[in-house]
């Protein structure tokens, strides 16, 4: 009898015990709990780790880009906002709210119109850079999105292989879940290559016109959005012309996307632009 009662007591402990967790998990579930599994809630995590050491972006490093080990791999994307840390230029940086809107809108025009609707990649952004490509009979718009090309640029090589793709792929969706859209593209304006030794809006304003970012007109905007997608062939003191004729492109795209009208378009096509430093 005592060892049917004890078990008897037993089985009312553990469903009490079960009851008391099951209630506490739905409360916690309720109450916002679910944070506690969002990659964001985890970045926190890495500011306890020993801070990594400065080293330049993938797209600044001469030589082929280090390769680091499995381990390395798998904190990056656990704690990815430690390693953007470490390979942003701290001093040349430029927030996005000094970043004139016509930049910001020239750039998204140019290179990724659905910026601000897809998740890291676009298969519909894919299909309508090949239409665009096919329109003007060159390479005018890429398929990759800018967190894609942000990833990039901050460590991953040129290499084409499924390994490194799969590794980009699943950077871009790190990226957009642990930073806002507004935080991708500033990250991205202050770490793309601009031609001429620019790294970053900040040197690239200042080299090409001589001006802080915040003072860049539509004209000189839209060829600094051009630059990207070939540095050494539209920098504009590479050639001219070519910068030129490319900053027609980021123009009219901006007016397909509904960033300008077509008179601004045209007036800002015919505007003189003046460059710091004289072209040969």
């Amino acid at each position: 009898m005592k060892k049917h009662k004890k078990r008897r007591i037993y089985r009312k402990l553990f469903r009490f015990v079960f009851f008391l967790f099951l209630v506490f998990f739905v409360a916690f579930f309720l109450s916002g709990g679910t944070s506690f599994f969002s990659p964001r809630t985890w970045q926190h995590v890495g500011d306890f780790l020993p801070k990594l050491e400065a080293v330049l972006p993938a797209n600044q490093q001469r030589d082929t880009v280090q390769e680091i080990s499995t381990v390395d791999r798998l904190s990056r994307l656990i704690f990815l906002k430690r390693a953007v840390d470490a390979r942003i230029d701290q001093e040349h940086y430029v927030k996005l709210r000094d970043i004139p809107a016509d930049m910001q809108n020239a750039i998204i025009a140019v290179e990724d119109n659905r910026f601000y609707s897809h998740c890291g990649f676009d298969l519909q952004g894919i299909m309508r850079a090949t239409l665009v490509n096919l329109q003007y009979g060159e390479v005018t718009e890429g398929a990759s999105t800018i967190t894609q090309q942000l990833v990039k640029n901050l460590f991953l090589s040129h290499e084409q292989s499924f390994g490194r793709k799969a590794e980009e792929l699943l950077l871009a969706l790190d990226m957009e879940a642990n930073y806002s859209k507004d935080e991708i593209l500033e990250l991205y304006l202050n770490t793309i290559y601009y031609g001429s030794n620019y790294y970053g809006i900040g040197p690239a304003a200042k080299g090409y016109f001589d001006k802080k970012p915040q003072d860049l007109q539509l004209p000189e905007a839209a060829m600094l959005a051009g630059t990207p997608n070939a540095p050494s062939l539209y920098s504009p003191y590479v050639d001219f012309m070519l910068a030129k004729k490319r900053q027609f492109i980021v123009i009219d795209a901006m007016v397909r996307s509904g960033y300008i009208d077509k008179n601004t378009a045209e007036s800002a096509k015919i505007k003189p632009l003046y460059l710091a430093k004289p072209t040969e």
